[in-house]
């Protein structure tokens, strides 16, 4: 038997070797971010270890897909649960500074064992068709007859999926069988619209232009994870890699790492050469995500004096998560690692609408709610 955790380690470096064949520069950019991370581990063993370990981060990737509608992110559900990964958090794109029409979850592993054998998670992002600040009535129909063309996730799959869920894994040549189809079903598609209507749809949300002019779905991105991200900036450089704009995220400072950093890359003469690489920190509580959220567009000087300098700070104030345990007598508190998505500017708190689990089938998880039971069940375990 194939445990569910297996399957999603392959399917994620199943993902990989496609999403690196079709855009060279993710390869480049894997190759930068193993070289940070050794090098990292060799200077910084305990704090690497901290982190997770030079093991997890290596295999460590987190994608972000679009999908046309509500039928293909029930379909997403089924498929995602049969590698182990859930809904966790809503994020409306839709009122972000530069308004794209899809409202997104990540699916990813819940349970703190499961992310510790593999952490793969998908940004997954569904497109609102009927929202009419985007789309009056006669394109909404277009895009929804386009949509309803495709045929995004066979059958084949879903009832794999299915059976991995219900079985908590797969026979060795079934589970073979399960991973090609699912990754061959985010392999990058020939574009299906003509030019004009491609040029239409894109004047109002290149996002929907990308959805809507497509056959099936595309991997948006697939970041590696690295210890220090501007390292890999300035050695992703050297490798032929032009940053784009800035490094989104907290800045770096003196203090603890919170939350996640990203940064975007484009190399030159690939159509599909844009590539992203994050770094992770501790998860913040809500009150620290709401200081985080004021401090978005401050600069470092400015974090040094109005953010936690330690992390022993950090907890007293009740800004960040952490896990205890014992170690002889004494109570050590460790950070919990942040396992979702950039927060400023869009909702990912726990009043996600109702028709979100609905269109899923299945409950959308707070990522609030997770970090705390977390954090609670180390707490009740080392007071007993």
């Amino acid at each position: 038997m194939v445990e569910t955790w297996e399957l999603r380690a392959r399917f994620a470096r199943a993902l990989a070797a496609t999403y690196g064949r079709e855009v060279p520069a993710y390869d480049t950019l894997a190759e930068v971010a193993g070289a940070v991370n050794a090098d990292f581990a060799a200077r910084h063993p305990a704090d690497a270890e901290r982190r997770g370990g030079l093991a997890r981060i290596t295999s460590e990737r987190r994608g972000a897909i679009r999908l046309g509608g509500p039928t293909e992110l029930r379909q997403a559900a089924i498929l995602f649960a049969g590698f182990g990964m859930h809904p966790v958090g809503c994020y409306d794109l839709r009122d972000a500074p530069a308004p794209a029409p899809v409202v997104s979850t990540a699916f990813r592993p819940v349970d703190p064992i499961e992310l510790a054998r593999n952490p793969f998670g998908m940004f997954t992002s569904m497109l609102t068709t009927a929202d009419r600040r985007f789309f009056d009535c006669d394109r909404q129909r277009r895009l929804e007859n386009v949509l309803a063309a495709r045929t995004v996730f066979p059958t084949e799959v879903l009832h794999l999926a299915a059976l991995a869920t219900e079985e908590g894994g797969l026979t060795a040549p079934t589970a073979e069988r399960f991973v090609a189809l699912a990754a061959t079903a985010f392999a990058s598609p020939d574009t299906a619209a003509d030019r004009s209507w491609h040029s239409e749809f894109e004047r109002i949300s290149p996002v929907a232009a990308d959805i809507g002019g497509r056959t099936s779905v595309r991997v948006v991105h697939l970041a590696p994870r690295v210890f220090d991200l501007d390292d890999l900036c300035l050695r992703a450089a050297r490798r032929g890699l032009t940053m784009i704009g800035r490094i989104q995220g907290p800045p770096a400072w003196g203090g603890p790492d919170v939350l996640q950093r990203q940064a975007s890359f484009r190399a030159a003469g690939e159509p599909r050469g844009v590539v992203v690489a994050e770094s992770r920190g501790i998860a913040l509580t809500p009150e620290g995500r709401e200081l985080c959220d004021r401090l978005a567009d401050a600069d470092s000087a400015r974090w040094e004096r109005e953010f936690p300098r330690t992390e022993a700070e950090l907890e007293a104030s009740g800004l960040a998560y952490f896990s205890h345990r014992l170690s002889g007598e004494e109570d050590v508190a460790e950070p919990i690692l942040y396992e979702d998505y950039l927060p400023v500017a869009v909702d990912s708190g726990p009043d996600h609408p109702p028709w979100l689990a609905e269109t899923l089938g299945r409950p959308v998880h707070d990522p609030f709610t997770l970090y705390r039971q977390q954090q609670d069940r180390t707490r009740e375990r080392t007071a007993s």
